[in-house]
């Protein structure tokens, strides 16, 4: 399948997912449907077990929604419509069965930060600075960051960051865990590589298991989101994975998971 703002490349057991809308990659309509369609390509592919979403170029990850088509949404009274459309996307990085890496190239502003906190890792470049700017503009964040944003990273540091609109460096956000790592900026691909990498060796159904408990569980109430880990545990302990986990333990040597 043939992209206009995505670049695809598949590497083995993952996938390279690039933003090609340089230099400042905004999401537009296109972007979000396509990104939309891909997701469904790569569930649907057994072979791949990863997926890391990057920016082209050197200078932005995404500096946020495009600006032109925002207007035009603005003027045409489209604004809740066009979120509605990144919530559902993002929120499907958030769920996707398989993990999803954002390697943070560079600027990850409004739209760029919301996407980047629905995946479930994320890896920064040292250079690299992170936020909702939002409130500078006389606007709030419209593609989910009042809502991830204190769930990553608390209620009181959320306030401050959405608040304030700072652009927040690379080292300080992962001092208040918005991002799990920093790393200098040559080698941010490839170490999203090696993560994604490890990744993919790990048993499917449990990985995608304990994604869907996560996300379930924090919805909910401890007693409901304890069920619904039990409920998880059940399911993955009856896959032949399961029983080659173990096996392999025993007799000392690496686990061949197939995904059953």
């Amino acid at each position: 399948m043939s992209y206009e703002t995505l670049v695809v490349q598949p590497e083995g057991q993952i996938a390279v997912v690039t933003f090609n809308r340089p230099p400042m990659n905004p999401i537009n309509q296109r972007l979000t449907e396509e990104l939309d369609r891909l997701l469904t390509e790569i569930e649907n592919d057994n072979g791949i077990r990863a997926l890391i979403l990057t920016g082209a170029g050197e200078k932005a990850f995404s500096a946020g929604a495009d600006v032109a088509e925002f207007g035009e949404a603005f003027a045409e009274g489209r604004v809740k419509e066009a979120a509605m459309l990144r919530h559902r996307v993002f929120t499907r990085i958030e769920r996707f069965p398989k993990p999803v890496i954002a390697a943070i190239n560079g600027y990850a502003f409004g739209g760029g930060c919301e996407l980047a906190m629905a995946c479930h890792l994320r890896l920064i470049a040292e250079g690299a600075s992170i936020g909702q700017p939002e409130i500078n503009l006389g606007i709030i964040p419209g593609y989910g960051g009042t809502q991830r944003l204190p769930r990553l990273i608390g209620r009181a540091r959320a306030f401050e960051l959405l608040l304030l609109g700072d652009r927040v460096p690379a080292r300080r956000a992962a001092e208040i865990g918005l991002v799990n790592t920093v790393c200098a900026g040559a080698s941010l691909l490839e170490e999203a590589k090696a993560l994604a990498r490890r990744l993919a060796q790990q048993a499917p159904v449990a990985v995608k298991m304990i994604i869907d408990s996560v996300n379930r569980g924090l919805e909910t109430d401890i007693e409901k989101a304890l069920e619904i880990e039990a409920d998880n545990v059940v399911l993955v302990s009856a896959t032949e994975d399961a029983m080659e986990g173990v096996m392999a333990f025993l007799q000392k040597r690496p686990p061949e998971f197939k995904g059953r």
